[in-house]
């Protein structure tokens, strides 16, 4: 795919012509090859699935079913670790509330200080309500999760390592293969945030051999109230799950019930069917671009625009050695919300405040930060009107 004429792909720019969207770390934008499959679900087969014996819930559920085969394949897992959630939050809450089952009073939960609330939030609970262990792995000067500071957090107690693998704040991927090859050795379980990581580059979960991994359609085209929980097939087998009503049961008695085999056992309800269709769909839209030029176009952007701030004074930026296409930053002295209000002013979208992350804008020692990314269908005409607005927002606050 020609990504030079991608924005045509993208009904939101025929609306907004003069967008420059620099928040696709929060949620993309979405292309009409998504929002096509969610409106032909509803406009040709907009039933329910697995309970009708008529032709239209056939349809729905063949479109369902191969649906979760396509994610299952996009991520190199078997379709039954695939399991449907609304979001990264409610698939990280699942499998803590859950796995946490299987854990006693002492049991230590490793973790770290570059976490979505999502991924630390549940664990904070949990170790409290167990009587366990919250410990947080040291981060390097620079903000970085490394091999050696987790080997030196392990301690005999330790059962979970809640990590992820691309921080939404300072952009950094973190080398969740010999993370895991470490915990394994260790009898940990590894539980991976892969929100901001499936968006950018191609995610092989045989490969990294994590246990669970989470992720969100709306960071990756896809829509929201869609989200993923992988995990391997044997782990699943060994939870019960903590929402029950309809699809998820095989039989029902008065005082007991038979539930399903995985997935469909933590699948209770009605699910979000057009949701689903549509992140399919997303995943084929990746593969149409591919990640090669993702990253390719992504690192280019992040290139040109530290090229063009380089010499501007009175910004700091916290991650000049993002992985991914993020600029963490702050107009020196001028809290992230007010100087928010610059880059709207010039149709500039952009992230301010703690991103969900508290403890890495703490860890930086800053109250809140803006955030810039870009995707693929930023360009550089975006980065130069963003750097434009950036020198505008320090001239501006340096009259006060």
């Amino acid at each position: 795919m020609d990504v030079k004429n991608i924005k045509s792909l993208f009904p939101i720019y025929k609306k907004h012509p003069n967008l420059v969207y620099l928040d696709s770390s929060a949620t993309s934008l979405k292309p009409q090859y998504v929002l096509d499959k969610m409106n032909e679900y509803y406009t040709e087969y907009g039933v329910n699935i697995h309970r009708g014996v008529y032709s239209l819930s056939y349809k729905a559920t063949d479109e369902y079913d191969l649906a979760r085969v396509k994610i299952a394949r996009f991520i190199n897992a078997d379709d039954n670790e695939i399991v449907f959630t609304k979001n990264v939050t409610e698939s990280l809450n699942k499998i803590c509330l859950m796995y946490q089952k299987q854990l006693l009073p002492g049991d230590e939960i490793i973790t770290t200080q570059l976490e979505h609330h999502s991924s630390v939030l549940p664990w904070q609970v949990a170790c409290k309500e167990k009587n366990m262990k919250l410990t947080y792995i040291p981060l390097t000067k620079d903000g970085r999760i490394t091999v050696e500071n987790f080997k030196k957090t392990i301690s005999k107690n330790t059962k979970v390592l809640a990590i992820t693998y691309v921080s939404n704040v300072m952009g950094y991927i973190t080398d969740i293969k010999e993370i895991t090859k470490v915990a394994h050795e260790n009898n940990i379980i590894v539980i991976v945030d892969a929100a901001q990581a499936v968006p950018h580059f191609k995610i092989d979960v045989r490969d990294l051999d994590c246990d669970f991994l989470a992720f969100s359609g709306h960071k990756m085209f896809g829509p929201t109230g869609i989200g993923i929980l992988y995990g391997k097939a044997k782990l699943l087998k060994q939870l019960t799950p903590i929402d029950f009503g309809g699809d998820m049961n095989e039989n029902v008695d008065m005082y007991d019930v038979e539930i399903k085999d995985i997935p469909y056992r933590f699948e209770a309800g009605t699910p979000a069917i057009a949701e689903i269709l549509g992140l399919a769909a997303a995943t084929e839209f990746i593969e149409s671009i591919g990640y090669d030029n993702i990253h390719k176009h992504e690192q280019a952007l992040l290139a040109y625009a530290h090229e063009l701030l380089e010499d501007v004074k009175g910004v700091t930026i916290y991650n000049k050695s993002a992985d991914i296409g993020i600029i963490n930053f702050n107009i020196n002295n001028v809290h992230p919300h007010d100087a928010a209000t610059i880059f709207d002013k010039e149709n500039i979208a952009v992230r301010a405040g703690h991103h969900c992350a508290q403890l890495v804008s703490k860890w930086l020692g800053c109250n809140g930060t803006l955030r810039a990314s870009f995707y693929i269908y930023n360009d550089k005409d975006d980065v130069d009107k963003f750097v434009l607005a950036v020198k505008e927002a320090v001239t501006f606050f340096e009259q006060f």
